[in-house]
């Protein structure tokens, strides 16, 4: 799929605020598409291939775009602290780590099914590294493990919340938050997806994660959770970052490929300054965010590296990485 004349005139003619306002509407306006279960797998390939194109587009003439990243698009982190500032009763935050917008159309379809209202269906900015230990240190947590049987503590910015870590079953999570009855606001951190990111071998694990996904997000149990946390509350789904599929990813070879071993390893990210590489279009941008200097690898890149380089994965420039769904919901 090709990007229209009207976008490519959007993208290069106009304001950065305005591109990276066309980029997120052009990229949610693929991933909120309802899915039917029959045909999910592939149906999240191709919308990821589709999404491909902005990819692309990024990484070969508009890489000064991602220069202006965090100054246009806003951070989850930032929005939840905006949300926690408003001036209503109680909140609930449900951050699903590694969920991306790939995942978005099973939550919209199951908040109709069980008669939730979406007030806000968006797309935020990760933390650059588009990692956990990032997006908690914004959030005012020393890490997600913090987050664990109440420990978020005082010093964090969404005062005053009850907090929880786990990678519990849906039922279990749902058994938790009822155990604590008096509690007001809640911050509940779920490790699934991330932990099955992680543990799919070489190859292309996007199409398990996809049928993963849909049996997870339409289970009862899930929705039975979200209503507990939602009874009450405003509730928000949110995640710390999105992933890569990398397993789609085309091989670099040549220099680009041994210059992005030698600097990322099997990773997407390094903190720091130092070389991006002789190459144009670059093939690795060095950028400055919050915290700190650190250099990643840029665009839809994928290169040999020793026990193989991971199916899917997350801390580089590319738009399903560094952009989370942001969806508020009421009952």
């Amino acid at each position: 799929m090709t990007l229209s004349a009207e976008q490519v005139h959007r993208l290069t003619h106009d304001t950065a605020a305005d591109a990276w306002r066309c980029i997120i509407e052009y990229t949610l306006g693929i991933a909120t598409k309802p899915l039917a279960p029959g045909n999910a797998g592939s149906e999240v390939v191709n919308r990821d291939r589709r999404i491909g194109t902005l990819d692309l587009f990024l990484s070969a003439t508009g890489w000064d775009l991602w220069q202006t990243f965090g100054e246009n698009v806003e951070r989850t982190s930032e929005r939840l602290a905006r949300l926690w500032a408003e001036p209503f009763g109680a909140k609930a935050v449900l951050i699903l780590d590694g969920l991306s917008l790939r995942e978005l159309p099973w939550l919209l379809q199951g908040a109709n099914n069980r008669g939730f209202t979406p007030r806000e269906v968006s797309a935020t900015a990760s933390e650059l590294p588009s990692e956990t230990n990032e997006f908690a240190r914004a959030l005012g947590f020393a890490s997600r493990s913090q987050l664990q049987s109440n420990g978020g503590g005082m010093a964090h910015k969404l005062q005053p919340a009850q907090t929880e870590s786990t990678n519990l079953p849906w039922k279990d999570c749902e058994g938790l938050v009822a155990s604590i009855p008096g509690a007001k606001n809640w911050i509940f951190w779920h490790h699934w997806p991330d932990e099955k990111l992680h543990s799919y071998g070489a190859g292309q694990g996007l199409t398990q994660l996809a049928n993963e996904a849909k049996q997870q997000l339409s289970s009862n149990d899930f929705w039975d959770f979200v209503e507990r946390l939602a009874t009450g509350r405003r509730l928000v789904i949110t995640s710390d970052h999105g992933y890569a599929a990398t397993g789609y990813f085309p091989d670099a070879d040549g220099q680009v490929g041994q210059f992005l071993k030698q600097t990322f390893s099997s990773g997407r990210s390094k903190a720091g300054t130092g070389d991006t590489g002789p190459f144009v279009p670059p093939v690795a941008l060095q950028l400055a965010s919050p915290h700190g200097a650190h250099r990643l690898a840029l665009g839809r890149r994928k290169w040999r590296s020793q026990g193989g380089y991971p199916t899917l994965a997350h801390g580089g420039l590319s738009l399903l990485e560094m952009l989370s769904p942001f969806v508020e919901l009421t009952k």
